[in-house]
């Protein structure tokens, strides 16, 4: 029982339109920025070198808009929402 439980994720994930699964092993940059509170994803990337190497682009982008106190993390997932703007 336990083993199940513990792959249970593994075999939901196989059960999956190729689309999602594409989706889920998706890289995103992810960049949280404090004036605007802003939360924004970038991608999807293939893999996790090439986010990284896009990831100042997008700064450079937000600087230009005169965003401040930016944070970049690159993650893995699916977002809900590529833009979430905190209040």
């Amino acid at each position: 029982m336990d083993l199940l439980r513990r792959f249970l994720p593994i075999i939901r994930l196989f059960n999956q339109p190729q689309n999602t699964i594409k989706r889920e092993l998706s890289w995103w940059v992810k960049i949280i920025t404090g004036k605007p509170q802003c939360t924004y994803y970038f991608g999807p990337f293939p893999s996790k070198s090439e986010a990284i190497a896009s990831q100042s682009g997008y700064t450079e982008d937000l600087i230009a808009e005169q965003a401040e106190e930016i944070s970049i993390e690159i993650t893995q997932g699916s977002p809900q929402s590529l833009t979430i703007i905190h209040e």
